[in-house]
Formats: structure tokens, C-alpha cells, sequence
């Protein structure tokens, strides 16, 4: 008997899936609960690169339709990627758990993996976690401290498509950067202030919750546990 819809692989069926359950209910001596035919649905996103975290067209730019074909118009992304960042990005019709990702004083953990220009030092690293200052909209601001960390080999992701621009006379390096806010274009802001510009950039995990095991362009369903994931217990 299907018991969980986290596993269904089409939006529109997790939707039927959901109908299917709360229907079930009242026969299986379990308590009806009159807002399960709007339970809500949490999908779990790898972004590829140059596509545009939103829905409607722009241009000739991909944008999430290409990926979601026939999701639900309550399923909007909760915050943004760039168009040139990759990684992890959340889209569901559970306006509480939006609100309290967005919100900037439930300040939670977001960690990127960045490829920077150049062989980084502890010296770039440790002015990463203090905080450095940045321009957002033609002013000044103080980053808040984060954790930083050099990464001793290339985390396991796909060969980006297209790949970056690579010169050979100059080495990269990968890092691991966690911050609890999100500014506009931030971790980019943030390497090219301590003189290592970013080259690639991606959003591994939100909380506990990340992209293992998920290729780019590819996604996954998950319930309501998300939210322990998020936030903790």
C-alpha cells in the first residue's frame, strides 16, 4: 500500500499521490485530517548551470519549466541561484517554511563549494570567516562571520556544461564556504575581496539537506521531514 509520496517521481503524480492518501484515510483507522488534500510538496533541486531560477520565460534562458513540466502554480523556488551558480535550490507551496528561510532573523546554514582563481591561502581563509567588507547596492557592508575551509581535492560533481574558462598558467583551488545570510552575488563579492575571484560556484547543502546523489538538472521529493533537516530538531 503506498504510504509516502516522497518517492514519486513526477510533480503531477506526487499531487494524485496525495489526493490518494487523505482518501484513504478515513478507511484505515487513522485520524482525517481536513487539510491533507493540501499537503505540501518539497522538491529538492540540482540546478545546472545558466538555467534561471524561476518559471516564467526570459529570452531564450532555460528557466525551471524546462525541468518541472506540469508542477502545481502554488511550487514556487524559495530564494534564488544566480543564472552562472549552481547547486541546490528548494521549490515548494509551504508558505511557512518560505517565510522562515527568507527571513533573515532565522538565520540558518547554507554551504557552497566555490572554485577560486589562484592557489588560496589561510591568510584569504581566515579573513573569509572573520567577515569582509563588500559593496551591496553602492554601499559598504560588513559580511557576518562564516566558516571556511580549503578543500584538499575537487568535491565529486559533474563536469560543468560549459566547462569553465581554464588558464593553464594559473592554478585553482576549491573551498568550502558557510554562511548564515544571503546577500546579492555574496560568496562572489566575498572571494574577489580577499583576491581570489570565483570561477565556479555551487550550493551544496541547506542545513542537512543537500544535492548528493543528485545530478544536475535532476531532483528529488521529500515530506515533511525537510524540515528537521532544515532546521534541526
Amino acid at each position: 500500500m503506498l504510504t509516502n509520496p516522497s518517492f514519486i517521481t513526477s510533480p503531477a503524480a506526487h499531487n494524485l499521490a496525495g489526493l490518494f492518501l487523505c482518501l484513504l484515510k478515513p478507511f484505515t483507522g487513522k485520524a482525517f485530517k481536513t487539510h491533507c488534500f493540501f499537503m505540501s510538496q518539497y522538491f529538492i533541486f540540482h540546478k545546472p548551470y545558466q538555467v534561471l531560477s524561476q518559471f516564467s520565460a526570459e529570452g531564450d534562458k532555460k528557466t525551471l519549466s524546462d525541468y518541472f513540466p506540469g508542477i502545481s502554480k502554488n511550487i514556487y523556488p524559495v530564494g534564488r541561484l544566480d543564472h552562472d551558480s549552481e547547486g541546490l535550490l528548494l521549490l515548494t507551496d509551504d508558505k511557512s517554511l518560505t517565510h522562515r528561510l527568507l527571513d533573515p532573523k532565522f538565520a540558518h546554514p547554507r554551504t557552497y563549494w566555490v572554485q577560486v582563481e589562484g592557489t588560496i591561502t589561510e591568510e584569504a581563509i581566515r579573513k573569509l570567516a572573520e567577515g569582509v567588507t563588500i559593496s551591496i547596492d553602492g554601499k559598504q557592508y560588513k559580511t557576518k562571520k562564516a566558516k571556511a575551509e580549503i578543500l584538499k581535492e575537487q568535491p565529486d560533481v559533474a563536469e560543468r556544461n560549459p566547462p569553465i574558462r581554464v588558464r593553464k598558467n594559473i592554478p585553482d583551488s576549491w573551498i568550502a564556504l558557510t554562511l548564515t545570510e544571503g546577500k546579492n552575488r555574496q560568496v562572489r563579492r566575498m572571494t574577489a575581496a580577499v583576491g581570489f575571484p570565483t570561477l565556479r560556484l555551487i550550493r551544496c547543502a541547506i542545513g542537512q539537506v543537500t544535492i548528493a546523489g543528485i545530478l544536475p538538472g535532476a531532483y528529488k521529493m521529500l515530506n515533511e521531514e525537510i524540515k528537521e533537516q532544515l532546521f534541526g530538531k
